[in-house]
């Protein structure tokens, strides 16, 4: 489990995690309280971030430990309070159902818990972002920090970025590697003050804007071409307008000419920009398959283990 500054409930989720896992790791992110202290006492294995590296930050670290473990399941919860650890089993039982990934999601058929509006609207469109970076699976919360892995899963997902991005990271790697993804309602509370040190608004923006930033690397013929194919065409019509008027009345147009011409010229770089981008991702994915299909290096005699985090 991923904590800052969690000592209000960081017990009970260790404790109630405890139950379904054979080892429970806390990464603290730069905590200023008795997080650590409080952990360590209750027998997790708690890792230490000296500065806060953020929620994404904190997943890495989180996959790396499981990976040296050889952990067989790993399971990510909040440890906020939010998340009810009993649920836990649940995941549990799906993932050893033959599925690589199981997301506990608020929407599924028979969820309960009254989330507030605005974060309904914020989670849909952070949804759809989502997709449009890459993700095609076919699930209801893609911002869902409750989740189980399968070794499959905990070998291939390798996480870069460190905001509340990851997740959405996350998702689009599931997608790429193809792993069977399922999911089980969980409810999540809404009740629980101090459970983020953020604006939700704020927040959500910022998520959204880091997502965007995935879709800008993983889809620049759509993020640079498309919208460089409008300025180009709207810079077209405006110097047809332009010269068609100008033989029509004898009056030239100085400023439809001028912006015309550089919206023209601002479609032709973004175009340029997408085509040149698009190709380095195709070669850096070449080069990345390269690598996947050399050897893999020792490390199978690890012994195996359930997770919870």
């Amino acid at each position: 489990m991923p904590a800052y500054n969690e000592e209000a409930y960081i017990a009970k989720t260790v404790v109630g995690a405890a139950r379904h896992a054979d080892k429970v790791l806390v990464v603290d992110d730069g905590s200023t309280d008795e997080t650590v202290a409080i952990a360590g006492a209750l027998g997790a294995i708690v890792v230490c971030h000296e500065t806060n590296k953020g929620y994404g930050g904190a997943l890495q670290t989180i996959f790396t430990t499981a990976r040296d473990l050889g952990a067989e399941e790993l399971v990510i919860i909040d440890s906020d309070g939010q998340h009810s650890p009993g649920d836990i089993s649940r995941l549990l039982t799906e993932l050893r159902r033959g599925n690589d990934v199981v997301i506990g999601s608020r929407f599924v058929e028979g969820s309960a818990g009254e989330i507030p509006a605005y974060r309904k609207v914020g989670m849909k469109v952070l949804d759809t972002a989502t997709t449009l970076a890459g993700n095609n699976l076919a699930i209801t919360d893609s911002q869902s920090g409750f989740r189980a892995y399968g070794r499959k899963a905990i070998e291939a997902i390798h996480i870069s970025g460190e905001g509340m991005s990851a997740g959405s990271e996350i998702l689009i790697q599931i997608s790429d590697h193809r792993l069977k993804v399922a999911e089980v309602p969980i409810r999540v509370r809404y009740d629980i003050e101090g459970t983020s040190s953020e604006n939700p608004v704020s927040h959500g923006v910022g998520v959204l804007m880091n997502i965007i930033k995935l879709i800008s690397l993983r889809r620049p013929l759509v993020f640079f071409g498309i919208p460089g194919a409008v300025f180009a065409l709207l810079g077209i019509a405006a110097e047809i307008y332009t010269f068609s008027e100008y033989y029509r009345t004898a009056q030239f147009h100085y400023i439809i000419f001028t912006g015309g011409f550089s919206v023209l010229i601002l479609g032709l770089l973004l175009a340029t920009v997408g085509i040149i981008l698009y190709s380095l991702v195709q070669l850096m994915q070449g080069r990345g398959a390269a690598a996947a299909g050399a050897p893999v290096g020792q490390g199978s005699g690890k012994t195996e283990q359930r997770v919870s985090h």
